[in-house]
């Protein structure tokens, strides 16, 4: 593992999205047909480096819950 990578990236531009819309990361995981976790959620929101994999299990479960059509960047600032 590469020390010189930040893991801990602060809050992430999912928190704002999710406040908007008045969503708790409950309502991500209960959207979502893939195995998402809390954990996973609580992560992203403030901002601990996540898996590809990961990121885009969250992307697909705010799309689904908000049905909008949001895209990784708008998400993330990693």
């Amino acid at each position: 593992m590469n020390p010189d990578i930040e893991k801990n990236l602060g809050e992430q531009p999912i928190a704002k999205i999710m406040a908007e819309h008045n969503m708790k990361p409950h309502d991500l995981v209960a959207a979502s047909a893939e195995q998402l976790t809390h954990k996973m959620v609580a992560r992203a929101v403030k901002g601990r480096r996540l898996t590809p994999n990961a990121k885009s299990k969250v992307l697909r479960a705010l799309n689904k819950a908000t049905g909008k059509n949001y895209t990784l960047t708008n998400l993330f600032n990693y």
